[in-house]
């Protein structure tokens, strides 16, 4: 006779498992303990199998009818109804092993041994934030190229169009890394980059007309932000090094009085290999700049930063600079484009050798091999340079 839902729920422990049989093979298992489970007795190939329907009361008296019926079904088939369940469990696992973030993350791991620590950070922040939210739970061969495409599209459509571009370049490796070790076969993205806007070109806007990169540095002074943000607009002019060295420039790395900032090589842009077993780059300051630190130690020399952000233990973002460049109005220069102006003007209106302004923001000889085999700093023409650079513009601030 068949079960009913009030039999069931009424079913007592026992000294020993009960049975409560309900028909076709499946019958509720009542134990010691008081512990219920749905089971169906079938068989499969001339031997007796049990396969679990769910737990009470969890899994209801009609829910586990209708497991049972499912599985009867597969035994028409010929199916068998445990196999096909572990099957299942493959598949399920496999797929969750194969999502998106998994394999990400995987190619991630594999790669980051060869990457340098900043870039490492740099594509685990934009997976985060730009891809994980969207394709992350998705199986990877289930993705295609609309849908790819309208994550991208959501980056592009906040104006990060380089960001965009990034990201296509990550899924499109995640896919390459995916077939290389036997879990897809086609690379949907590969192609994506068409559809989204041009990048920019390599080069970061800059002023080079002496008489309106005058103005900005007259600006930059009377910039009504934080001292710490105009202290190191300033720095950028002088030193004209790249913004990731100069916002996390610290104290230790500084020689006041000899006229030094020695920025250790883990720093610098360059390849792992160098970052671990290359030279730190010297950078001659001038009197001016000199003149800019020391104004500012008494506000943040018991930071190990010279540019402390607002959170603790961090420096200033790379983006403080040239959020204060556009409240100012210059959007046609960026904390980058300092090194440009200085590339460009240090060479047409002070006439510096160009060997010496190369080493000056940190590349290698512009000459065949020259990475290779020359080794000149130009410590003594670098000095010469930076002071006739501050100089200068000290004439350029000054009103036409």
């Amino acid at each position: 006779m068949a079960l009913t839902a009030a039999q069931v729920l009424q079913a007592k422990p026992t000294e020993k498992t009960q049975k409560l049989f309900d028909g076709g093979g499946m019958f509720l298992e009542v134990t010691p303990s008081g512990g219920k489970r749905w089971r169906l007795k079938y068989r499969f190939g001339g031997k007796e199998n049990l396969l679990s329907l769910g737990i009470y009361p969890k899994t209801s008296l009609k829910a586990a009818r209708q497991h049972g019926v499912e599985a009867h079904k597969l035994l028409e088939k010929g199916i068998d109804p445990s196999q096909a369940r572990k099957a299942e469990k493959i598949s399920i696992k496999v797929a969750a092993a194969n999502t998106f973030e998994h394999l990400a993350l995987e190619w991630h791991t594999a790669k980051k041994s060869g990457w340098s620590t900043s870039h490492t950070d740099t594509c685990l922040a934009r997976m985060k934030r730009d891809l994980f939210p969207w394709l992350g739970a998705r199986p990877l061969t289930d993705l295609k190229p609309p849908e790819i495409m309208v994550v991208l599209k959501k980056v592009e459509g906040r104006g990060s169009i380089e960001t965009a571009h990034r990201c296509k370049g990550i899924v499109s490796q995640v896919f390459d890394f995916a077939i290389a070790t036997g879990r897809a076969d086609t690379n949907p993205a590969q192609a994506l980059g068409a559809a989204l806007k041009s990048k920019v070109g390599g080069k970061h806007p800059a002023i080079v007309e002496p008489g309106r990169f005058g103005q900005m540095l007259r600006d930059i002074d009377g910039y009504a932000g934080s001292p710490i943000t105009v202290a190191a607009l300033k720095i950028h002019a002088l030193t004209f090094q790249r913004p990731g060295e100069i916002s996390g420039m610290t104290w230790s790395e500084l020689d006041l009085d000899g006229g030094w900032w020695v920025i250790p090589s883990e720093r610098m842009k360059r390849i792992k290999k160098l970052k671990i077993n290359g030279a730190p780059h010297y950078v001659p300051l001038s009197r001016q700049a000199i003149a800019v630190l020391k104004e500012l130690q008494p506000i943040t020399g018991d930071h190990d930063f010279v540019f402390p952000g607002e959170r603790k233990g961090r420096c200033i973002s790379e983006n403080t600079a040239r959020s204060a460049l556009r409240a100012l109005g210059y959007t046609d220069h960026t904390p980058h484009g300092f090194r440009a102006t200085a590339r460009t003007m240090a060479r047409e209106q002070l006439r510096i050798d160009k060997e010496v302004i190369e080493r000056a923001i940190a590349h290698g000889s512009t000459e065949a091999l020259g990475g290779a085999y020359d080794r000149t700093q130009y410590l003594a023409d670098r000095i010469e340079l930076m002071q006739s650079w501050a100089n200068y513009l000290d004439v350029l601030r000054k009103p036409a």
